[in-house]
This record gives structure tokens, C-alpha cells and sequence, in this order.
């Protein structure tokens, strides 16, 4: 999509899939892409992060399972891939140490948790990823719940953001 206007006149099984490259959960795709027309980008944005801070714990854990690790190298060519790639740019900053300790932060923070950590890359640092991965894994589980779904409505307005300015 190229632009407010394409994205609300596209037939409704395109927007839905344009839609989950930006957050992987059906019911966010389907209620986003039901509320079109939209009168701007703004009013897109913030009913896309709506919509995202509502979803249940299952449809979080689908759009998890669309994410990558933090640091880990993304291949492909998918939406969600080139997203991913653009998000945790400044990785390729990241010095020998940082990479290691979120490589073992991320496989701690995994066996705790049981889900990838996730977190809005872009405008971070790795050194700020890692400490915020640090402080994250002391949480207790419904803090954490509620943490990892405000940082995916983040991924999310951004991307929906991306999907219109294209």
C-alpha cells in the first residue's frame, strides 16, 4: 500500500493481509480492516493500537510467534521480515559483549517466560534493549503479559504507520 486512500479502497481480503504484516493476530487484522474507511493516518494509527492493547493473551501469543528475537538475523522476504530487519537496525551497532548477554538474556527470558522477548526496537539501542530485557525478566507474569502487549501495539502502530506512507 502507498497511502491512506489505496489502503481504505482496497478489497477487504487485501487490506486484512496487508494488515498482518503489521500484527500477525486475525482479530486485529479483520476489525482494522472493518473500520475503513479511515479519515487520516492519525485515526489508523491510534485504532490500530487499540485494537492491539485489546487483544487477548492467545491472540498476542499468535502475533509473538510472528517475531523474531531480539539480535537474532531475519531472512526473508515477507512484510513482516523487511519490517523486522528495518526495526532492529541499530543491532548491527552492537558490540560483542551486548550480543552475547541478549543472546542469553533472550534464552532466559524465554525459559521464564515462555515466549519470545519482545520489545519496539526501533529508536533503541542495543544496550537500552538489553536493559530494559534485564529489568523485564524480574516482572511477575501478569506484569509481563500486560508489558509484552503495550510493546506489540507499539510494533504495531508503527508498522500500520509504514503500511500508509509507503
Amino acid at each position: 500500500m502507498a497511502s491512506l486512500d489505496e489502503f481504505n479502497s482496497e478489497p477487504a481480503d487485501r487490506a486484512v493481509e496487508a494488515l498482518r504484516s503489521c500484527n500477525a493476530a486475525a482479530r486485529f487484522a479483520a476489525e482494522i480492516a472493518a473500520g475503513r474507511p479511515y479519515p487520516d493516518v492519525a485515526t489508523l494509527v491510534r485504532r490500530a493500537g487499540e485494537v492491539a492493547r485489546g487483544l487477548a493473551w492467545d491472540e498476542v501469543s499468535i502475533a509473538l510467534a510472528a517475531h523474531p528475537r531480539i539480535g537474532d538475523r531475519v531472512d526473508g522476504a515477507s512484510a513482516e521480515a523487511a519490517a523486522s530487519r528495518r526495526e532492529q537496525a541499530a543491532m548491527g551497532g552492537a558490540d560483542e559483549r551486548t550480543r552475547v548477554a541478549l543472546v542469553e538474556g533472550n534464552r532466559a527470558y524465554e525459559e521464564r517466560f515462555g515466549h519470545v522477548f519482545l520489545i519496539r526496537a526501533a529508536g533503541r539501542s542495543p544496550e537500552e534493549m538489553l536493559a530494559e530485557l534485564r529489568r523485564r525478566l524480574d516482572a511477575d507474569e501478569a506484569a509481563e503479559r500486560a508489558e509484552t502487549t503495550e510493546q506489540l501495539a507499539q510494533i504495531t502502530e508503527l508498522r500500520v504507520r509504514g503500511l500508509v506512507a509507503a
